[in-house]
């Protein structure tokens, strides 16, 4: 009895001092966002979709304006590579006047690039006010085989550079936009305007030949806004009469 006693007592001991398993921590419900925690992520995505828009913005009109501008670039390159080669081709022919600038036209009698070759050219160069906005054109007659075709082109080309009809409209090309323009001529060794040089006309030219200068400058004054803007100078030099002077 005794030891009967004694041995429960040793396992009551025994089991009190055993360890207990850890209790876990009560069970917590999931806490949801308020409605100020809402509104400031909200505030903080609209601010972020703002500056995002505004960068894609910048990047698109950036590349935009670059493209413009390279194509303002290529259309100015290709206008001043025509203008040379009109003047390369020009053609002095017998009673006719091959070159002519009387302040706002530029005529001009080239050969024909065609091959085989079509006969001559009347082309005239001028600033007109296009749907509001000051261009620079360029003309171009149908080939001209008699002094009689060529007359009537000549004549054309000046009445399309003032008041163009259908007729006229259908040989022109619209270039690019121009604030201005003047002509110069290379004589006597020194730039001179031509409407003060004593122009031969077609009326009295008997020598077509006399009346080529030994260079042509062309001053374009290209409005703001463009690729380029502000003043351009372009120097043509006769091969036939005087190599090397600018």
């Amino acid at each position: 009895m005794t030891i009967s006693l004694h041995t429960r007592r040793q396992r009551r001991s025994q089991a009190q001092h055993r360890p207990q398993p850890p209790r876990s921590p009560p069970a917590h419900r999931p806490r949801g966002f308020t409605l100020v925690e809402l509104l400031v992520a909200l505030a903080v995505m609209a601010l972020l979709a703002i500056v995002s828009w505004r960068g894609l913005d910048g990047m698109v009109r950036a590349q935009e304006q670059t493209r413009q501008r390279g194509n303002e670039l290529l259309v100015l390159q290709a206008a001043l590579a025509q203008w040379g080669n009109d003047l390369d081709a020009l053609l002095p022919l017998p009673h006719t006047v091959p070159l002519d600038w009387d302040g706002q036209v530029l005529r001009l009698t080239r050969r024909s690039s065609a091959v085989p070759d079509e006969g001559a050219l009347v082309v005239a160069w001028t600033r007109r006010n296009v749907q509001g906005t000051d261009q620079w054109l360029r003309w171009q007659s149908p080939p001209v085989r008699t002094r009689a075709d060529w007359q009537q082109a000549w004549q054309e080309a000046a009445v399309w550079a003032r008041t163009p009809g259908e007729a006229q409209r259908r040989y022109e090309v619209v270039l690019m936009p121009l604030a201005d323009w003047q002509i110069f001529y290379y004589r006597s060794d020194a730039w001179t305007n031509p409407l003060s040089s004593g122009n031969t006309t077609a009326d009295n030219a008997d020598t077509a030949n006399v009346m080529v200068p030994d260079g042509v400058r062309l001053q374009l004054q290209l409005p703001p806004g463009q690729a380029l803007a502000g003043l351009l100078r372009r120097d043509w030099v006769n091969p036939l009469k005087s190599a090397g002077k600018t």
